[in-house]
């Protein structure tokens, strides 16, 4: 509501009831283009040297991390030296088509920063990875239409978001490892539970692979559906993750809410325990319907996750070796 009020002040006080609408519906996508492009053009260049240097400091987007790159690096380094084998790694884009964020996982557009050449920065590594997979997948089912061939891709990638936390520990940019897993349903979640089982072990081998000691860590999974599928869980989902990290404590947290309308039905959190604040959640993933979206195709499956590296390079101590 306040956006529209600002929308309308700024109508009325150039004179020209309706521009926003009329941009926005009777300009194509490139005659909007051309029009700011001529118009950011104009004000680059009445930007004065000191303006710059101003902008620099005080603008949340443009100031660097004060992540130590050294052990991010280090966490970069280890984390794809983990990928089970089936993960292709790939190098995104910094950008991605305009409304991803917003069709996909249906985030307002104005948390992202949207560019004048029709796209907007990379948000959400996961949404990008799902368009990758999409794409594949689709290709897959063009030579073949029931084609079952799964996709798996992960990326480390630097994610830009506009909206503002009014948290000093929350910032404009960030770096993220994310995995995104597509297929065909098979059935009796033959599909989903072995894919988070994969997304939730590659976490946890990352983590201790990184850590100068093993840091106490938890799986927490939530059921969204409902549906009591428990035995279910823990026959394909439970006994496999705990069997090849038994000191990791897996258990149903059936209170969380966050997520609710994001994932269709199972998701996952992965926290460390850090003596000073207690359990810190580190990844976060799950099953969301973005694929089916994306191919107007029922049959299709998705799983997606991701971790804040930053929060990794500051929570955990890297091994002595980096």
């Amino acid at each position: 509501m306040a956006a529209n009020k600002i929308i309308e002040r700024i109508e009325r006080e150039i004179g020209v009831p309706g521009l926003v609408n009329l941009l926005a519906e009777r300009l194509n996508p490139s005659d909007l283009q051309s029009v700011m492009l001529e118009v950011y053009r104009q004000r680059a260049q009445r930007q004065p040297p000191a303006n710059l240097l101003d902008d620099f400091e005080s603008n949340r987007f443009t100031r660097p991390s004060l992540a130590d790159p050294i052990r991010l690096l280090a966490w970069e380094q280890i984390a794809f030296a983990n990928l089970p084998d089936e993960f292709e790694p790939i190098v995104l884009s910094p950008v991605c088509p305009l409304g991803t964020n917003s069709a996909i996982a249906l985030v307002d557009q104005n948390r992202v920063l949207s560019t004048i050449r029709n796209t907007e920065v990379v948000a959400d590594s996961t949404n990008v990875l799902a368009l990758e997979c999409a794409l594949v997948r689709k290709l897959l089912l063009r030579a073949n239409p029931k084609s079952k061939q799964q996709v798996h891709r992960a990326a480390s990638h630097r994610l830009l978001r506009a909206q503002n936390y009014n948290n000093p520990d929350s910032i404009a940019h960030f770096s993220a490892f994310a995995l995104c897993s597509a297929g065909q349903d098979q059935g009796n979640l033959q599909f989903e539970l072995p894919t988070l089982a994969a997304h939730i072990m590659f976490y946890l081998r990352a983590l201790q692979a990184y850590h100068d000691s093993d840091p106490p860590l938890r799986v927490a999974v939530t059921d969204f559906s409902g549906v009591d599928r428990q035995s279910r869980l823990r026959d394909a989902l439970f006994t496999p993750v705990q069997a090849a990290f038994p000191d990791v404590e897996i258990v149903m947290d059936m209170q969380r809410e966050s997520g609710r309308d994001y994932y269709v039905d199972l998701c996952f959190h992965v926290y460390a325990d850090y003596a000073s604040r207690g359990w810190l959640e580190l990844a976060d993933g799950g099953v969301v319907n973005w694929t089916q979206t994306l191919l107007s195709n029922a049959k299709e499956r998705c799983v997606i996750s991701g971790i804040g590296s930053e929060r990794v390079c500051t929570v955990l101590t890297p091994n002595s070796t980096f």
